[in-house]
């Protein structure tokens, strides 16, 4: 099963305690920018970069943030979810 957690500027999924994606973003006063996404290939296509782009959108709502994303993948993300 994937864990998807949360750690200092990243959301991090792991499974069986490997790490097997990342979602990274620059924190800037009120805006965090998802600056890059990925997923180990042997994991994708299961949906994986999407819970980690949304991991950090839901933790950046939480903490009043505005995110944006100059990784095309998260920007894609977030255009779907308006």
């Amino acid at each position: 099963m994937v864990k998807i957690t949360f750690e200092c500027n990243k959301s991090i999924a792991y499974y069986d305690n490997k790490k097997i994606g990342e979602c990274d973003f620059i924190e800037n006063k009120d805006v965090w920018n998802i600056v890059h996404t990925e997923v180990d290939n042997a994991y994708q296509g299961k949906g994986i970069a999407k819970k980690l782009v949304e991991c950090v959108i839901e933790n950046a709502q939480k903490q009043n943030k505005k995110v944006i994303a100059d990784c095309s993948y998260a920007k894609k993300v977030i255009e779907r979810m308006k």
